[in-house]
């Protein structure tokens, strides 16, 4: 018999690859939608089109514990995933606020319904590295201290003891997933990986000529959500529920992404891009890199797509969807190429 699942925010980037992960292990995937995702799908499930026949959809609302109630009992599920939450990292507090209650209380009240209606049911929590925010060790693990700085990260790490204390508390198969930034072809456009692979196909077109960054040294721990996803899965089927950072263990700079990115199309990143002071967040003391051994060691997990191919196939994906052909690199772009997969 086939297992079922939920997963909230099935219409992401994470969910459309967990949803397609767990269709090919025979699970019955059901995703919990807004109602106007079902009411105008071309673009509320723009990332699930290929899979959307497979699919069992449910219309609710994280900020309604009835809704919730309601799905959960027609649902059942054995596993539940739950990854929906404003993901944009807002340095304004003032923008944010709105969102930080809802967050919160959409993890207690998912929560809540699963133990009181599906008390079996397994369940993970998508945390994030924004809860180490200020970190004060790198790299970071799970035991290292969450000092959040960020309404993401404190909405974030609010779930993460909200799991916790239900794992405690009431005996739930409740884990969390500490995850390092995680990128595809289907991220946000919002998102700084994205908008440089689309800048580079939009330069490569001669649609634009320069494409403005922020901070270029920023540093981050980049990996590919189809490598996270399989984290994910793997939480669940342990015997005893458990929290872990999920992570390359590797550190890159905005720089490197762009050059990189630049040099798959021949393009060199200095001729077109330039720092826009508006588009800087504050320089962090320690960087974000976390410390995947506890994973490795419990789960079998390590990543398998490597920063090179993960840019490569970003670039590719936007050429692509502008009708464009990669020219040949030349033997200098084919060099940072090269540097980029060692």
């Amino acid at each position: 018999m086939s297992k079922r699942a939920l997963i909230t925010g099935i219409t992401g980037q994470d969910g459309s690859y967990l949803a397609e992960f767990l269709l090919a292990r025979d699970y019955e995937v059901h995703g919990l939608v807004r109602r106007i995702a079902l009411h105008d799908p071309e673009r509320h499930l723009s990332r699930l089109v290929h899979i959307r026949d497979r699919l069992v959809l449910h219309a609710g609302s994280l900020e309604s514990s009835a809704s919730l109630h309601q799905v959960v009992d027609l649902v059942r599920p054995d596993e539940c995933y739950h990854l929906a939450a404003h993901s944009f990292v807002n340095t304004s507090f003032e923008d944010d606020l709105p969102t930080l209650g809802a967050d919160i209380n959409g993890t207690h009240y998912l929560l809540a319904a699963l133990n009181e209606r599906a008390p079996a049911c397994r369940f993970y929590f998508a945390g994030t590295s924004e809860m180490f925010g200020h970190a004060d060790e790198s790299p970071q693990r799970e035991t290292s201290r969450f000092l959040p700085r960020s309404t993401y990260g404190i909405n974030k790490l609010a779930g993460y003891h909200l799991t916790r204390n239900y794992r405690e508390r009431f005996g739930m198969h409740a884990s969390s997933g500490v995850l390092y930034n995680h990128e595809s072809p289907r991220r946000g456009h919002e998102f700084v990986t994205r908008r440089i692979a689309a800048g580079v196909a939009q330069i490569l077109a001669g649609r634009q000529e320069r494409l403005a960054l922020g901070n270029l040294d920023a540093r981050r721990d980049w990996g590919h959500a189809r490598d996270y996803v399989r984290a994910m899965w793997l939480m669940l089927q342990q015997e005893t529920p458990d929290d872990y950072v999920v992570a390359t263990g590797e550190s890159h700079t905005v720089r490197e992404f762009a050059q990189l990115a630049f040099a798959v199309a021949g393009l060199d990143h200095r001729e077109h891009v330039f720092v826009d002071p508006e588009l800087c967040r504050r320089a962090e003391d320690q960087p974000l890199v976390g410390d995947p051994r506890k994973a490795r060691e419990r789960l079998g997990w390590h990543h398998q797509v490597g920063f090179a191919q993960l840019v490569r196939e970003m670039v590719t994906a936007e050429c692509d969807a502008l009708g464009l052909t990669l020219p040949l690199a030349t033997p200098a772009a084919a060099q940072v190429v090269e540097q980029g997969e060692e």
